[in-house]
């Protein structure tokens, strides 16, 4: 008591996060065997393997002791309850309100808190709570930690932020007209065509419409969007989602569902009286939630129906998913069944802990190796006991598993999507995974960078036709993204026959069973020559002739990765410029072989293209059709970056611009303003000092700082991110100045030969919604990492995957 009259702890303020859920080092909780001790100085928490690293760096001693013991779990056969039945999901997300429910049934406990000063040089001190002799400004400390929202809780919550619907820009202005029109609260039909269900209100003359016919064949005929590119009339409510509580509300201008805060006064104009409606259709979000479930993929790729052999132990672990994560766990999951992961991560937990800062929670090397230690270590993958696993067989064998929040948090911080709680695409995580992983080791300078493993050289050859000559340019890459070319499908005349079929079906209102469902079907190897062929460019401004030319460019393998992660595009546009994915099936190979894809060089018998001598034109004499722009910006994409794609293909129009989009929308400076150099500029002459400072304070050269800046324009947030993406180039360039040729980072090399060894699949319409699973080959044997499902593939999909990882057979 003497030492806590002198102790000032602080107490917690809305702004602050309290870790009270689990350590910051490991994924021990207050169920633990030594609960959980959270200090009353910074509110991070800690077990018992880890509250002395914390005092040893801040003396911080005087903590909160969270204990939690289950209780005995009532069975069936001690009472009976009704259980009340399961509530429909009614949004595309994963253990969150309103989403899919993949919680078990809640476990209760008792609670035993205390106050513990711990290393003061005698025996820990204990005091059970509450005990009024404890000095003011502790209990007032104590009161605030107990009353506080966890730390877990307030990023959930600040990620599912970003979900929300915004207000219409409509909602306080519209338009409606005083027509006259009366609408009644029930008979709907749509004005031009029969259909009585998906109709849509319009809330400028009232005109009743229906909606966009899906993929599937179900839906509307398109009539609603037909009207608003007559009228531009631009609000309109489903009828049918119309309660006291709102409605779907959809604006076409903004190309989003939004929230109309005076919904009730536009219906009111045309007699509907909100507070009167009940729902008798199924929301947007419902009617996608449907249209993903009957995809006859979900069943395939979950191996459901089938009785699969749960595994525990270590590199067995499940991870819980946080709200449409899985997309985050199947990514993890593979890139921790790798041996680089576990050696850098794994295996120098206890350095890395030793280095972490007074404030583990935001550290990304931290959380790295807490990750590593949670999957890998087995501790928090115990098999069930067996009279449990006979009696309700666990809930599907479902692990407990490993929430890793904090990481969630560290690898989203300030990214404008990795940052909230939307279902995001695994492709673009994994990049700005290894992204994260190489900026990270450039700081630290560790023992081993596993971004090594994925990097590897591109050679560009570009070969005017009319002079001959080539050009050779080198890039670096990390994933190896291959076109599906649907010209080559196998089975063309099933697929005709199904399309036929399906459209019979359509015709009589009926839907085929999923399971007579038939993909094309296309070979790995052809989507490896479509890479390999040579692409052709039509406008291509040829230094030798002085003049434009038609050009032959191919991509080619300098050097072959450890591992190479190979992306199936299987996300394109359609007709109506809208994405989709197509539903295909890729004959997938076990063994792939790259070696004739290894790059040349310069030939004897070749000649380069002469270097700067294409005129750039100047800045006044670029015209830009802005029609296109907007065309492009109407689909969702930044402006900026939709006036860079119709200036570098020259104005040809939407689809080349388009695909100019789609090619480089994740670049660094995608979104920058378009920068046009006067006739032979390349760049500023000069630099900001001050940017050349901050730069070089992160480790980079003077020379490296300077060419990032004038690759930017001076633009210091887009030449840090420029630098990191070109980190390797810079150091080759560095130590050529130098004339030092082995000192900068080397790419791994060997043959092009790999095996297959995981895979990740995704289940739905778009990235943006569905689910990810992943299959790992581990021990001889394929693996499914279902979020905190974890079991032996009895038949591993690999023809229905996204992203593909390959080890090569050498490395």
């Amino acid at each position: 008591m003497e030492y806590l009259q002198s102790y000032s702890p602080r107490v917690p303020k809305g702004g602050d996060k309290v870790y009270k859920d689990e350590c910051v080092y490991c994924f021990n909780s207050p169920e633990s065997d030594g609960g959980l001790y959270v200090c009353l100085s910074t509110f991070l928490g800690f077990c018992e393997d880890h509250v002395n690293l914390h005092i040893s760096k801040t003396t911080h001693r005087v903590f909160m002791h969270f204990k939690k013991v289950k209780k005995p779990q009532i069975t069936e056969t001690d009472i009976t309850v009704d259980t009340p039945p399961k509530k429909k999901p009614t949004r595309l997300a994963i253990g969150v309100e309103g989403g899919f429910d993949v919680e078990k049934p809640k476990v209760e406990y008792d609670e035993f808190n205390s106050l513990s000063v711990l290393g003061t040089g005698g025996d820990p001190v204990v005091i059970p709570l509450p005990n009024a002799d404890i000095p003011l400004q502790v209990q007032l400390s104590i009161a605030g930690v107990l009353a506080a929202d966890t730390a877990a809780y307030k990023d959930q919550v600040a990620a599912w932020d970003g979900e929300k619907r915004r207000i219409s820009k409509h909602a306080n202005n519209l338009l409606q007209l005083d027509n006259g029109v009366k609408v009644p609260p029930r008979g709907w039909k749509c004005s031009r065509c029969d259909l009585k269900e998906n109709l849509w209100l319009n809330l400028t003359d009232g005109t009743i419409l229906c909606g966009r016919r899906y993929f599937d064949g179900s839906g509307g005929n398109n009539h609603a969007v037909d009207y608003y590119k007559e009228t531009n009339y631009p609000l309109a409510v489903k009828l049918g989602t119309i309660t006291p509580d709102g409605a779907d509300v959809f604006s076409y201008d903004e190309d989003d569902m939004v929230e109309d805060p005076n919904l009730a006064q536009h219906l009111a104009h045309f007699g509907i009286n909100i507070t009167q409606m009940e729902k008798t259709d199924k929301t947007m979000a419902e009617l996608e939630i449907d249209i993903n479930m009957r995809i006859r993929e979900w069943d395939v790729i979950q191996e459901a129906g089938k009785k699969l052999t749960p595994l525990y132990g270590p590199g067995y672990t499940g991870l819980k998913n946080l709200g449409n994560s899985c997309y985050m766990n199947s990514v993890m999951q593979v890139l921790y069944s790798l041996p680089e992961f576990k050696q850098r991560y794994g295996d120098q937990c206890a350095a890395i802990f030793s280095k972490a800062p007074a404030d583990p929670s935001g550290d990304f090397n931290t959380q790295m190796a807490k990750f590593a230690d949670g999957l890998l270590s087995g501790k928090y993958s115990q098999a069930p006991d067996k009279d449990l696993q006979e009696t309700n067989q666990q809930s599907e064998q479902e692990q407990d598993g490993i929430a890793p929040q904090m990481f969630k948090s560290v690898i989203g911080r300030g990214h404008p999507e990795f940052s909230t709680s939307r279902q995001q695409d695994a492709e673009e995580f994994f990049m700005h995974l290894v992204s994260t992983i190489d900026r990270a080791e450039r700081s630290s300078a560790g023992p081993i960078n596993p971004a090594d493993s994925f990097r590897y050289k591109v050679e560009e050859r570009t070969q005017c036709m009319k002079s001959g000559k080539v050009r050779y340019v080198h890039r670096e890459d990390t994933l190896l993204a291959l076109s599906i070319p649907m010209d080559a499908v196998q089975n063309k005349d099933e697929v005709a026959a199904y399309e036929l079929k399906q459209k019979e079906a359509e015709a009589k209102k009926e839907r085929l069973d999923p399971s007579e469902m038939v993909r094309p079907r296309i070979a790995m190897s052809a989507c490896v020559e479509a890479f390999a062929a040579p692409e052709i460019i039509d406008d291509f401004y040829s230094t030798a002739i002085q003049a434009k030319s038609v050009a032959q460019k191919s991509t080619r393998f300098t050097t072959f990765p450890d591992y190479l992660m190979v992306q199936m595009k299987k996300f394109t546009l359609g007709d109506d410029w809208v994405p989709k994915k197509l539903d295909v099936s890729i004959d997938i190979l076990d063994e792939l072989d790259l070696t004739h894809l290894r790059a040349t060089g310069l030939q004897p018998n070749e000649q380069e293209l002469p270097e700067g001598e294409q005129a750039a034109p100047a800045a006044a004499e670029v015209q830009i059709d802005e029609s296109v722009v907007m065309q492009l910006v109407s689909m969702g994409f930044d402006k900026e970056g939709c006036r860079k794609a119709v200036y570098h293909t020259n104005n040809q129009g939407i689809e080349p611009a388009m695909n100019w989009v789609l090619e480089h929308m994740g670049d660094p400076d995608f979104s920058a303003p378009l920068s046009l150099p006067a006739s032979g500029s390349t760049g500023p002459t000069s630099v900001d000092e001050e940017a050349v400072g901050f730069i070089t304070a992160m480790g980079f050269t003077r020379n490296q700082a300077i060419k990032a800046l004038k690759a930017t324009n001076n633009n210091l947030e887009r030449a840090a991110d420029w630098i990191f993406s070109h980190a390797h180039e810079l150091d080759t360039l560095e130590d050529e100045s130098q004339g030092n040729q082995d000192s900068g980072p080397q790419y791994k090399d060997g043959t092009g030969k790999y095996r297959l060894v995981a895979f990740i699949s995704h289940m739905g319409t778009s990235t943006m919604c569905g689910h990810y699973v992943c299959h790992v080959l581990k021990e001889g044997r394929w693996v499914i990492f279902n979020d905190r499902k974890v079991a032996q593939s009895e038949a591993p999909p690999k023809d229905l995957g996204y992203l593909y990882l390959y080890k090569r057979i050498d490395s």
